[in-house]
């Protein structure tokens, strides 16, 4: 089972880098919080391109799946000013449409980092001396 969730995770994260690449670069701009020091748009290809990496890490590097983990863990706790942002600024984007699902992303958030942790076994980590 986990590592059913680490590669549907993995393959999740690629698809969103491609997004953040592509089809999606646009809307992902919306996340970007105006506190950050550079544009938009470069913020939403260099996240696209970790995120492309995060992806073939979680699929492909095994060995260091307890690392790749806990720093896809800590991406994801850096990312999420940006769901904040998108809540506080009522930013439509993704099918978050209302501040109600807006509101409920940011409860996602969590259970992404637990998946994480859990499927990778990233959480042993924290727990070392």
């Amino acid at each position: 089972m986990k590592n059913f969730i680490r590669i549907a995770m993995g393959l999740a994260m690629i698809f969103a880098g491609i997004g953040h690449l592509t089809f999606l670069r646009d809307t992902f701009q919306v996340q970007v919080p105006d506190f950050v020091p550079f544009s938009k748009d470069f913020v939403v290809i260099a996240s696209g391109i970790v995120e492309i990496l995060f992806g073939l890490a979680m699929v492909f590097l095994t060995k260091q799946k307890e690392y790749v983990g806990l720093i896809l863990a800590i991406f994801y706790v850096l990312i999420f000013p940006g769901n904040i942002h998108q809540y506080q600024q009522h930013l439509d984007g993704f099918g978050l449409d209302t501040d109600a699902k807006r509101l409920g992303r940011l409860f996602f958030q969590p259970v992404l980092i637990f998946l994480t942790l859990y499927s990778t076994d990233g959480w042993k980590l924290l727990k070392k001396k």
